[in-house]
């Protein structure tokens, strides 16, 4: 169950200097703009999407709204709750209060076990883009200084002390939802909504969890946000009412919400996602681009408007000078797009489906011509060292995904714990570690690394579909976080339990680490068909050579 409230006291706006002018209240008092941003609203949470949404609105806005599945209540003071949403919330574990001001949008996968996890009457959410996936998270020491970098692969939640404000999202269980009421509503005050925890000794908890979120008291807040609603609609155009007059040669390019009594003129451009309210004129040679248009607003000849809220019939247009040249606008519009740190391939590409086909396929015959000698290397692991046959490490794989890369144990176990002690001897540079004649592995260990049968198990990751056959080198978080500026590239695809790092790298003093950055960076910038076949065929050779010499 989710109740939206808009908070009268807490809204601001950056958008004029008049601090009592919001920007939100604008937006809900237009009729275009409002069926967006409520609607918006109302899905940002997955529970959010089935059943009634009521939405509080302070009652001098004197607003009225008219979207489909929601409820508005005027509020004067505290928030009165009708015995309708009494009855609707107690069906459900949670309810949901949203702050109207931000649009926050969460894995809801991850907050469901953020709720299971912690064991609280009253839950207060903030949203913080930093805590979200592909983000640097900075790492200080108690006195203040830099002590690393930290780098976010998959949205995560931290604690955080109690708010002073209203949160992005309040959850309540609904078994004791009533007991937070003073006379039937819900305190204005969040401060008086803890104390009232804290009285009926309940217990409150906060968290910030990464995620999107929109203020929608900023301009670029309310431009983002009903852009990203328009653009989830079907239909390329919009009118919401047959007196709209548009001009043959006029250009509606994209989505573009329009109102009733909408007027464009001739030669003028209009790009989505754009919003125009009710009774607006566009004149000649103007161009739209992104933006919203208030009601009664006239727009003047040769006009750009691009990534603004126009406010009101009075707005100054000096600020905005007249344009001949529209085409660097459409461009910059049509050219839109989003940068993804990951490489991509299409879907129907060797890369995209095939090499994961051939992966499957090699690494069953691979394991059924292995699996007559798998038992004996078992037995020699388990009659020569005490611990388990296999060694699981975490290693983060395709876009950071944590996955246990499997081998067979070749070291002591505890071996690498004792890693920090012998780094000092480390015969490579970077975060890897290396030394001749390791102490740490045993007889059947060298043996095994030697001949690479120690990796044989890795063909059940590839299985699993968290390797390839060829790929990058499978490395844990600790060392991808030291190498921000290439890492993404690594990790566009499966790590390979062979690449060409491995069968390139010259071993020389104090190179490998550069000669790996190198060579897997320059594996994803060239992967084809035949450098997979390459690869494989060195790797083969290589194997061939190196099982020889050890007889």
């Amino acid at each position: 169950m989710n109740l939206i409230i808009v908070h009268e006291k807490q809204t601001t706006t950056s958008y004029t200097s008049d601090s009592s002018d919001s920007l939100l209240r604008f937006a809900l008092a237009n009729e275009p703009v409002a069926g967006v941003v409520l609607d918006g609203l109302s899905r940002c949470l997955r529970w959010s999407r089935n059943g009634k949404i009521f939405c509080a609105i302070p009652e001098e806005w004197n607003i009225e709204t008219h979207v489909p599945r929601l409820k508005t209540v005027a509020y004067a003071e505290n928030v009165p709750i009708c015995p309708e949403f009494l009855q609707k919330a107690k069906r459900r574990f949670w309810l949901v209060i949203s702050n109207a001001q931000f649009a926050a949008h969460i894995d809801h996968l991850l907050l469901n076990k953020l709720l299971a996890k912690i064991q609280a009457d009253l839950v207060a959410v903030n949203v913080e883009p930093d805590l979200s996936e592909k983000r640097e998270k900075m790492r200080l020491t108690a006195q203040g200084k830099v002590a690393g970098f930290r780098r976010l692969y998959y949205d995560s939640t931290e604690p955080a002390p109690i708010f002073n404000n209203w949160p992005h999202y309040l959850f309540i269980k609904t078994s004791i939802f009533e007991q937070l009421l003073v006379d039937g509503a819900l305190p204005q005050s969040f401060s008086t909504l803890i104390e009232n925890c804290r009285s009926n000794s309940l217990k409150s908890y906060a968290a910030n969890i990464g995620g999107i979120v929109f203020d929608l008291e900023t301009q670029e807040g309310l431009l983002s946000f009903c852009g990203a609603g328009i653009s989830k609609m079907r239909n390329s155009k919009f009118e919401f009412h047959n007196s709209n007059k548009i001009s043959q040669d006029s250009k509606l390019i994209g989505k573009v919400l329009l109102g009733k009594n909408v007027c464009i003129g001739p030669k003028t451009t209009v790009i989505g996602p754009t919003i125009i309210g009710n009774n607006v004129k566009v004149q000649h040679g103007a161009v739209i681009n992104s933006s919203i248009i208030d009601s009664e607003v006239s727009v003047p000849r040769n006009k750009v408007v691009h990534n603004r809220v126009i406010k009101g019939p009075q707005y100054d247009w000096k600020q905005l000078t007249p344009s001949t040249n529209n085409s660097a606008v459409f461009n910059s519009a049509s050219k839109r797009h989003i940068i993804e740190s990951f490489r991509c391939w299409p879907r129907c590409s060797y890369t995209g489906c095939f090499k994961r086909i051939t992966d499957c396929f090699v690494a069953i015959i691979v394991l059924i011509l292995f699996a007559p000698i798998i038992p004996f290397i078992a037995l020699a692991t388990k009659l020569t060292s005490p611990g388990p046959v296999f060694f699981k490490h975490k290693r983060q794989g395709r876009y950071g995904k944590i996955f246990n890369c499997l081998k067979f144990r070749t070291m002591k176990l505890g071996a690498d714990k004792m890693q920090d002690k012998l780094r000092f001897v480390s015969q490579v540079d970077g975060p890897q570690f290396k030394i001749d004649d390791d102490p740490r592995i045993g007889t059947v260990g060298r043996f095994l690394r030697e001949t690479y049968l120690d990796e044989i198990p890795q063909f059940i990751n590839v299985l699993l579909g968290q390797m390839s056959i060829v790929g990058p080198r499978p490395s844990p978080e600790s060392e991808n976080t030291l190498c921000p500026f290439w890492r993404d590239a690594r990790l566009s695809v499966r790590p390979g339990i062979t690449g060409l790092w491995q069968v390139c790298r010259t071993r020389q003093p104090m190179k490998d680490f550069q000669e790996w950055i190198h060579y897997d960076t320059e594996y994803v910038r060239n992967l084809s068909l035949w450098l997979d076949l390459w690869i494989s065929w060195k790797t083969t050779k290589k194997l061939f050579e190196n099982f020889v010499s050890q007889f």
